[in-house]
């Protein structure tokens, strides 16, 4: 089981910036991949980005292109998402997801572990 504790929501103006911390516990050797999802109200859960934990290769989502970077600490199981010139569209409950998979999937079914997820909104 790997235990994701997602950290770093809250309220920002839109132009503004967040940085989102996801930390891994429990058997993290199981996980080889890391993705950021995000859900807004009435709205499916939307893939924003993802990582290999070894490779630490980036992969991202049209959401999150330009203004999204993930980065991770392979030695502190931890997973950071940089939100920069949000918008109000961006106002969503983000989550981050490990997958027993050594790729970076855009499928939500592909992930194995699910964190509860930290609040982002982003005011006009």
């Amino acid at each position: 089981q790997v235990l994701l504790v997602e950290s770093g929501g809250g309220l920002v103006q839109a132009g503004g910036s967040l940085r989102l911390s996801c930390a891994a516990s429990g058997r993290t050797d199981s996980s080889l991949a890391m993705g950021w999802w995000r859900q807004a109200p009435g709205k499916k859960r939307e893939f924003v980005a993802g990582i290999i934990w070894d490779l630490g290769s980036p992969y991202y989502a049209e959401a999150g292109q330009g203004r999204a970077t993930i980065t991770r600490d392979h030695a502190e199981n931890t997973v950071w998402l940089q939100m920069t010139n949000l918008k109000p569209e961006d106002t969503a409950v983000y989550y981050c997801a490990a997958s027993k998979q050594r790729r970076v999937a855009t499928i939500d079914h592909e992930y194995d572990y699910w964190g509860q997820g930290t609040q982002v909104t982003v005011s006009s």
